[in-house]
């Protein structure tokens, strides 16, 4: 009885050490815009956000908003000369689209449906220099309008003196995004799935990873994150790398690339990443162990995707791996009982 007891007790703590070595699958907001022909030094910011969007940091950015038809919305803009002499400032609303994971704007005053809705209680203003004035936008949306998210830009423009030589006149405008979304009842809900990795290598030799992002919910979203490698040769760590800045913005059904460019050479690999993509206040974390190319422009391999892995918890493992010993211990018993 006593080598029975001795095998028990050896196959239950066998049971419980290779419990013990299952570990779970390691694997798997945004500035203002500013147009790029900006020449003068101007600046804006978006001076209110709602109260149900207090904690969401694209509403302190962009107007973001869902209203029922008939309602009206008011937001104030601070716009700032930060130049060193007096300037002529215009203030105006013009449309924008999303399109191929990007925020378009539309050229210079091009209107749509929302900025038909948009008005302010002053559009020209006198700015010296350093000073700082404030603009209330209103968007009254209509009582019989159409269910949808509609896209435009605030936009406070600027001009240099035209250059007389070459009949040209400089513009410079920055501007605060519009995202407002017109439909009876509650929100659309609003989330995204980070549906693969795709390490690569640039021109110069820096990896990039690329993470291909589809918008599940009902309203637009801004893309932004960080990238960290783990684990890589020689016990090497690195990052967080931030996601590119100009981001991705994804309309609703949308598919897209967020991008994170790595600030330096390193090796191919393997390493473990762990990428974390937000928008607003959805965020979502893959891992995954990720062997970068060695020739720019080639396709990197990804592996132990903790996306499309899973594994028992490790009490789950636990009571398997006993039962299942118990299992084949019984009859060792009966044979040892029977051999004495």
């Amino acid at each position: 009885m006593k080598g029975a007891r001795r095998y028990w007790v050896l196959l239950l703590m066998l049971a419980f050490a290779q419990a013990a070595g299952v570990v779970p699958a390691a694997g798997h907001g945004a500035p203002s815009p500013r147009d790029p022909a900006a020449g003068r030094s101007i600046g804006i910011k978006l001076l209110d956000a709602p109260e149900n969007r207090r904690a969401d940091p694209r509403a302190h950015a962009y107007i973001v908003d869902h209203v029922a038809p008939g309602s009206t919305i008011e937001r104030r803009v601070e716009i700032t000369n930060e130049s060193s002499t007096p300037m002529h400032v215009n203030v105006y609303a013009a449309a924008a689209t999303i399109a191929k994971g990007e925020f378009t704007f539309a050229p210079e005053r091009t209107p749509n449906e929302l900025t038909g809705w948009t008005s302010f209680d002053t559009a020209d203003l006198e700015l010296a220099a350093s000073e700082t004035a404030r603009v209330r936008a209103t968007i009254r949306v209509p009582g019989d309008a159409a269910a949808g998210e509609r896209y435009g830009v605030i936009w406070a423009q600027t001009s240099a003196p035209s250059d007389h030589s070459h009949n040209l006149t400089m513009l410079g405008r920055v501007g605060v995004r519009m995202y407002v979304d017109v439909g009876a009842g509650g929100e659309p809900p609003s989330d995204f799935k980070i549906e693969r990795l795709y390490p690569t290598r640039a021109r110069d030799g820096r990896g990039v990873v690329r993470a291909r992002i589809h918008n599940t919910g009902g309203r637009a979203l801004d893309i932004s994150g960080a990238l960290s490698l783990l684990d890589g040769p020689g016990g090497r760590h690195a990052g967080p790398f931030p996601t590119a800045r100009t981001g991705a913005t994804l309309a609703p059904g949308d598919r897209a690339d967020a991008v994170v460019p790595l600030d330096a050479p390193l090796p191919n690999g393997p390493w473990a990443v762990e990428l974390t993509l937000r928008s607003g206040l959805v965020e979502h974390t893959t891992r995954a162990t990720v062997t970068f190319p060695t020739t720019p422009g080639d396709a990197g391999a990804v592996t132990a995707s903790a996306a499309r892995r899973w594994r028992f918890p490790t009490p789950a493992v636990a009571g398997l791996s006993v039962l299942a010993l118990t299992a084949l211990c019984l009859p060792l018993s009966r044979f040892l009982r029977r051999r004495r």
